[in-house]
């Protein structure tokens, strides 16, 4: 292992330090990543705790968004892929081979860059989760799908349209039914892969005090280029680089007082 390996080890392990073991919602030990031969992700250690914004930050390609898929084995459907060390979420490795990959992805959900509405009513989108999982009771479909659409902070604005096409939403509303169809199916964690870098600055703005609120009953990790979102809404942050957590510590130290010079390099936009 190299110096640089060391003192990113060293520096985790004073995190986690500070956070109870009580609360860690996940925690990554030693984990790599493959694609084949190339090692995508390199003995990343982290704990996240329980109702908290964890931001992954980081130039393009340096293994944020591979990362992330790992929580809920997306990336299980590439060939050829592998991996080392493991994943605990409540403590349970979530690459034991007796794990149901179906219930583990009920537990964590997901919402990726691009929102992806299926061509169906607004209702519909948000119910299909539920009704794929054997639910076929009108009445609690339909609680869900209100309470999952003023959870994700649309109902208010689609409550008089709910048969109306997914598709006749805005670009942040679509994002929003995409949160919405995540939360119906009751997660509890929430992984958000550039949720808003396809919206404008005020969808974004609605985003972000979306996640403020949907953190105080999920746990919540979010891929972003953009430092200034990443600053306002995480509690935590990680800085990657070449498939390596350089840093890991919480937001407001690693953007005022980081303790690699490459962190304070990058989160000042010297490179990147």
């Amino acid at each position: 292992m190299n110096i640089a390996v060391e003192e990113k080890n060293s520096d985790q392990e004073g995190l986690h330090a500070g956070l109870d073991s009580k609360n860690i919602k996940v925690d990554v030990q030693q984990f790599s990543f493959y694609y084949d031969t190339t090692r995508a992700l390199t003995d990343i250690n982290l704990r996240i705790k329980a109702n908290s914004v964890v931001g992954i930050i980081g130039p393009s390609g340096c293994g944020k968004s591979t990362f992330l898929r790992c929580f809920n084995r997306m990336n299980d459907i590439i060939p050829g892929i592998r991996y080392e060390g493991s994943i605990l979420v409540d403590g349970n490795n979530i690459f034991n081979p007796s794990l149901d990959v179906v219930d583990l992805r009920r537990n964590i959900g997901m919402v990726f860059q691009k929102s992806n509405p299926f061509p169906k009513s607004i209702f519909e989108n948000v119910a299909y989760g539920l009704k794929i999982n054997g639910i076929k009771d009108k009445n609690f479909i339909a609680e869900k799908v209100e309470k999952s659409l003023k959870d994700a902070a649309l109902w208010n604005e689609v409550k008089d349209r709910l048969l109306k096409s997914a598709f006749a939403l805005s670009g942040g509303q679509q994002q929003r039914l995409c949160i919405a169809r995540a939360l119906a199916i009751e997660p509890e964690i929430l992984l958000l892969d550039e949720p808003a870098s396809a919206l404008d600055p005020t969808a974004t703005s609605k985003i972000e005090e979306l996640i403020h609120e949907l953190k105080k009953k999920y746990t919540i990790v979010i891929v972003t280029h953009n430092m200034q979102q990443a600053a306002r809404i995480s509690d935590y942050t990680a800085f990657f680089m070449l498939g390596e957590l350089v840093e890991y510590d919480v937001t407001n130290k690693i953007f005022t007082n980081p303790s690699k010079k490459i962190t304070e390099d990058y989160v000042t936009g010297r490179f990147g």
